[in-house]
């Protein structure tokens, strides 16, 4: 049985860069897909390979069984296809050709696509063509009249639930600031989580989210009492902006129905770009995975967050190579900063690309500052650093910038200038030693998210490299989740 992995048309003529071996890793779905495809991104289990000029590439592997699993991957999806019975994409197979290409190009010869290939790149052709043409026949039609006013009733019953739920919530925190922020730990986390569920009840489950977050934090050490003042403040301001949500300009509105859980879609003109791809990771949420990945618009200058998710134990399918770029439209999500984006139809090929352009750690604690005054729900924000340089220091360690002054051994807040400390939830992972080996003292561009407990850096380039119009653009990056 042949498996696929959705995408968008494949761009034809089109040069192909070649990814890394680090850009092939970072698609695999787990650390099992990763450990697995590496075996196989030797020479020897593989034959009839080749590759063509639209992106395609695949090849023959040799398996337990007789026949050759057959792999084909579109990299301008990326798509992927293996007749292997693996449920994951990509499957080990995929990664495993994918990791031979970045290693050893002189197995794959430009070539005639095998029959095989063929027919699965034709077809993938026929649903991007069928998809353009419904678009552009105005396709919501063909599934028949929309019922505009069920569902504004149906959208107007749940406003009522969700309202509902918010003013009670409100006379919850209320009783809990009565009683003494001191004695929250008491009643355990059973009330807070049917606290959750009655918000649950409200079709309201940001809200729902939002409580139970409030029932861990007076178990998670010293100063728990001022971290649930902060969180119960953040949550009665949610509560009364969506009681006030008329009285709100248009786009903080739009976050406030976000933030409580109602759905959205992405709307307004499409916007298209050469995004470069900035950083893609995974976090578990509950019973679903949640993949993000960020992109940079050479042109625009907008950043864009593209979100997926996968069921528990299985990898979200949409995966793009770091440090890559596509020539893509996006179409914004409502809301304040509008960083959610649908990713649209794919004009180009993915080709290398250098950093994007950054600002010095003094100037980024004013960005978050500004994006906290369109959504003041913000965890993080997202900031490409330009010359910084990571330097321990007595909490940890800090993202300085280059022109800092004092002895590089000395710690970052013994020395004049201005840094970052790095966010708790990095200083354990394998990322900031790539990150200080990367550096080796000198300055570095890294992206991440800044939010209120620091700096989260997901991705680096090396200091051969700058932002565009700024020099050299040699190396490559180095990702740090």
């Amino acid at each position: 049985m042949q498996l696929s992995h959705g995408g968008e048309t494949s761009p034809t003529g089109a040069p192909v860069a070649r990814w890394s071996v680090e850009q092939v890793l970072a698609l695999a779905p787990d650390a099992a897909s990763r450990k697995a495809g590496t075996r196989l991104g030797a020479a020897g289990p593989w034959s009839g390979t080749g590759c063509d000029a639209t992106g395609a590439v695949w090849g023959l592997c040799k398996g337990s069984g007789s026949t050759p699993y057959r792999t084909v991957v579109d990299t301008t999806g990326p798509a992927y296809a293996c007749s292997c019975p693996s449920r994951k994409f990509p499957c080990k197979h995929a990664l495993g050709l994918l990791l031979l290409r970045a290693s050893d190009d002189a197995a794959f010869r430009p070539a005639e696509p095998a029959d095989w290939v063929e027919t699965w790149l034709a077809g993938r052709r026929a649903r991007a063509a069928q998809k353009g043409g419904s678009s552009a026949a105005g396709g919501d039609g063909a599934r028949g009249p929309v019922d505009t006013d069920a569902a504004r009733k149906r959208a107007e019953r749940r406003a009522e639930r969700v309202t509902g739920g918010a003013q009670e919530l409100e006379q919850r925190l209320a009783d809990l600031l009565r009683g003494g922020l001191a004695a929250a730990d008491r009643p355990g986390y059973g009330l807070w989580e049917e606290t959750a569920a009655r918000m649950v009840d409200a079709q309201a489950p940001g809200l729902a989210a939002r409580v139970r977050e409030l029932g861990a934090i007076s178990g998670s050490g010293p100063g728990w009492p001022v971290r649930l003042l902060e969180e119960c403040g953040l949550l009665h301001l949610l509560d009364t902006a969506w009681l006030g949500r008329d009285r709100l300009p248009d786009p903080l509105a739009a976050t406030v129905r976000t933030r409580v859980g109602l759905p959205v879609s992405a709307e307004g003109p499409p916007v298209r770009d050469h995004w470069l791809v900035l950083a893609q990771y995974d976090t578990p949420d509950g019973k679903i995975v949640t993949r993000r990945i960020w992109l940079y618009g050479r042109g625009s200058g907008r950043t864009a967050l593209l979100l997926s998710f996968g069921a528990a134990g299985r990898s979200p399918a949409q995966a793009l190579p770091v440090g890559a770029t596509i020539d893509a439209e996006l179409t914004p999500y409502p809301g304040g900063g509008q960083l959610r984006a649908e990713l649209g139809e794919q004009f180009g090929a993915t080709a290398a690309a250098g950093p994007p352009p950054g600002i010095a750690a003094a100037a980024a604690p004013a960005v978050y500052g500004n994006a906290l005054r369109e959504d003041p729900w913000l965890e993080a924000w997202p900031v490409t650093l330009r010359d910084v340089i990571p330097v321990p220091s007595k909490d940890g360690w800090q993202l300085a910038d280059a022109h800092t002054d004092g002895p590089a051994d000395e710690p970052a807040d013994a020395r004049t200038g201005s840094a970052l400390p790095i966010a708790p939830a990095a200083l354990s992972r394998p990322g900031l030693w790539k990150l200080v080996a990367l550096s080796g003292g000198g300055p570095v561009t890294v992206f991440g998210e800044l939010g209120h407990r620091g700096f989260d850096p997901f991705a680096a380039w090396d200091p051969g490299e700058r932002e565009e119009g700024g020099g050299t653009t040699g190396g490559s990056v180095v990702q740090l989740v």
